[in-house]
């Protein structure tokens, strides 16, 4: 399903369940010892498909670790992204030589909680969001909003290794289309100044997906 919102030569791996067959290596199940049986499952079959996806570009399977504020280690050559959430679980690479970043993320589709709208969400990016209620009002705008953030965060801090909070990217939501634009109101080397994210969104099956992809 993911894989309509990306650009071509991203390899994706999803699925709608826990996979109990997909066993996470010690230093993997070091970082979960403590963790809930909730977060145990998301965290074993996220990796899991990890590994799937990389199979795919003739990676064997390895530990899948975690880098500064939680950020996986992908292996040498390789950029990817992870998410999950109720229901869902996924994960997409591709080669280093061919993307720059990737971003996903996934959310139930449904209003967002109360108070977060006004903690993420920029002036202007409020009115963009009543115009488009007035118009679709059955669409959780909001919702879409947080999931394009969370992937311009994926998609900016493994790059940047910068902090990159909702206040520093002004999102601009397509309803036609499907696409979002993410002007970024801080600059790093990498991206330089002034620059943009253009990503997807789209609504299936009671999710919020978004995805960026961006090329070298």
């Amino acid at each position: 399903m993911i894989e309509e919102i990306l650009a071509p030569g991203v390899v994706t791996e999803e699925t709608f369940s826990d996979d109990s067959a997909s066993p996470l290596f010690p230093e993997e199940l070091a970082l979960v010892a403590r963790a809930v049986p909730k977060r145990r499952n998301e965290f074993t079959t996220t990796r899991g498909c990890a590994r799937k996806a990389l199979g795919s570009l003739g990676f064997p399977p390895a530990p899948l670790l975690t880098g500064e504020r939680g950020a996986p280690i992908w292996p040498d050559g390789v950029v990817g992204s992870m998410t999950h959430c109720d229901g869902y679980r996924a994960a997409v690479v591709a080669h280093q030589s061919d993307f720059l970043a990737l971003g996903i993320d996934a959310e139930p589709a449904g209003p967002l909680p109360d108070g977060v709208l006004d903690a993420i969400a920029r002036p202007e990016e409020l009115v963009r969001l009543k115009d488009l209620a007035d118009t679709w009002e059955e669409v959780c705008w909001d919702r879409i909003l947080f999931s394009a953030k969370e992937s311009v965060y994926k998609t900016w801090f493994p790059v940047t290794q910068q902090w990159l909070g909702f206040e520093d990217a002004s999102i601009d939501i397509d309803p036609d289309t499907g696409a979002f634009r993410a002007r970024l109101l801080v600059t790093a080397e990498a991206f330089g100044p002034r620059a943009e994210f253009h990503g997807r969104w789209m609504l299936r099956d009671g999710l919020v997906l978004t995805a960026i992809s961006r090329p070298r």
